[in-house]
């Protein structure tokens, strides 16, 4: 198949809001029945996990010690200016496809493809490294059972005697059955875990808060502001999963009023939980300490109290499993957008007549990262998320302006505030952190790009030429 370069205008033509929302309607169209309490769960289900019970600890002790509370705050804001310009775009353009579908709206068909590519990346490793923490948790739970697992089956191929990791696999394809049965069933449930890891979280905080030594926040920032800044980048991975929320906007009952409380909503709730915890966990134990896979419980067990150390093994797997449950959610939906465009096959954008649900696009969703999760050892892979996830808010940032004076009187149910005040913060903040990555994490990135354009030209153009489009 050879590679067919289009002219100017192709690359750019973008969808208008009327032809994007003309998609979703007939044999494509998804149900709605989601709410904005579902959306905000959904936001806390993706957000709180990994992030918190894993990161802050490794964090903490490698980068930017208790000052880890303002690497927090630093992400934190970098993803408020993003989420206000998600909340603007998922209110106007209700279509599934999030940053993909925005930049199709403003920025045209080559950025469309360039941020679809990237989210496919961002979710797909996010997926497979959450199993795979998943899957060590509950080999630990088995081995301290008495069950436990042959190394052969709980493993990577190579580390450890390790031929393939079954626990990653069985939990990846678990959620993939429950999300084909239905959006809202998957919702039901992401809500229970949702309250049950909150509600550990908070039991956390108020236990943990007694047993606080100021003298363990002394120094403050032990590596500098290069350090701070470092440690914001890094766990930015715990922020990841908030615009997932916007995923689901096709399947909101009421999008110009929902998308914006659970977009927003669940990051300020995860962002205070975020710095509260953060401060206790290194009043708790020093920071020098906490360099391990289950901090949290770490610091429990520290001061004594192992049976909060076992209630919090017991949060974060819940936890874990919430994050997976959204984030193939947010991935599948993706594809789905980006294959009833054309773009990717479009026998991958038929919804199931009874479930209403796109089982075909979940179903390869879950295959992939279930092979990934079983097969590669990912978890210095993480950076390659942090990465493509700012990537994406970047050029959804840049769509607010660009729509702002492409279609400065379509209907906005949710407008930024100050724009294009808000967009360009959100833009300097997400390129300072990208800066700060590894440059071994840039190459990586430029090296998926670059495959994703040769896909581009030699698949995806000539396939949506018939989609309906303007040029601009």
């Amino acid at each position: 198949m050879g590679i067919r370069f289009p002219e100017k205008t192709t690359l750019f033509r973008t969808k208008t809001i009327p032809e994007l929302m003309e998609c979703c309607r007939g044999e494509h169209a998804l149900k709605k029945v989601l709410g904005p309490l579902e959306l905000v769960f959904f936001g806390v289900g993706a957000i709180i996990g990994t992030g918190i019970f894993v990161i802050t600890g490794i964090a903490a002790a490698t980068y930017a010690g208790p000052a880890l509370a303002v690497s927090f705050v630093i992400s934190g804001a970098a993803c408020l200016f993003a989420a206000l310009c998600y909340a603007e775009f998922a209110a106007m353009v209700p279509v599934a496809g999030s940053a993909y579908t925005y930049s199709y709206a403003s920025l045209g068909e080559i950025w469309a493809w360039i941020i679809g590519w990237d989210l496919i990346l961002e979710y797909s490793v996010s997926i497979a490294v959450v199993a795979i923490g998943w899957s060590g948790y509950m080999a630990s739970f088995l081995r301290d059972a008495g069950m436990a697992l042959p190394a052969a089956l709980a493993n990577p191929p190579g580390m450890n005697g390790g031929v393939v990791n079954v626990p990653a696999i069985l939990i990846i394809a678990l959620i993939t059955l429950l999300l084909i049965s239905g959006v809202k069933q998957s919702a039901r449930v992401n809500t229970v875990i949702v309250a049950i890891k909150i509600s550990v979280v908070i039991f956390f905080i108020f236990l943990g808060a007694g047993y606080v030594d100021p003298a363990n926040w002394t120094p403050f920032v032990p590596f500098g502001w290069a350090g701070v800044v470092t440690g914001a980048a890094i766990v930015f991975f715990a922020y990841i999963g908030f615009d997932a929320v916007s995923t689901t906007a096709e399947e909101v009952r009421n999008p110009g009023r929902d998308l914006p409380i659970g977009i927003l909503g669940s990051l300020i709730i995860c962002t205070i939980l975020y710095i509260v915890v953060c401060l206790i966990l290194t009043g708790m134990v020093p920071y020098t300490l906490l360099s391990t896979a289950a901090p949290v419980a770490f610091a429990m067990e520290r001061v004594g109290i192992t049976w909060g150390a076992e209630i919090i093994s017991v949060g974060a797997v819940l936890g874990i499993t919430s994050v997976m449950l959204v984030l193939l959610y947010g991935q599948s939906r993706i594809f789905f957008a980006m294959s009833r465009d054309g773009l990717l096959p479009r026998a991958f954008s038929k919804v199931h007549p009874v479930l209403k649900t796109p089982v075909r696009v979940t179903i390869l969703v879950g295959s992939i990262t279930a092979i990934l999760a079983g097969l590669l050892p990912l978890e210095s892979m993480a950076e390659l998320v942090n990465i493509g996830t700012l990537a994406a808010f970047i050029i959804v940032a840049a769509g607010i302006i660009v729509l702002r004076k492409t279609s400065p009187d379509a209907e906005r149910p949710f407008r930024c505030p100050l724009v294009p005040l808000i967009p360009v913060m959100a833009v300097i903040f997400c390129a300072y952190l990208i800066l700060a990555l590894p440059t071994i994490t840039h190459l990586r990135f430029v090296v998926w790009l670059v495959i994703g354009l040769l896909i581009y030209f030699s698949y995806g153009t000539r396939r949506t030429k018939s989609a309906p489009s303007s040029a601009r």
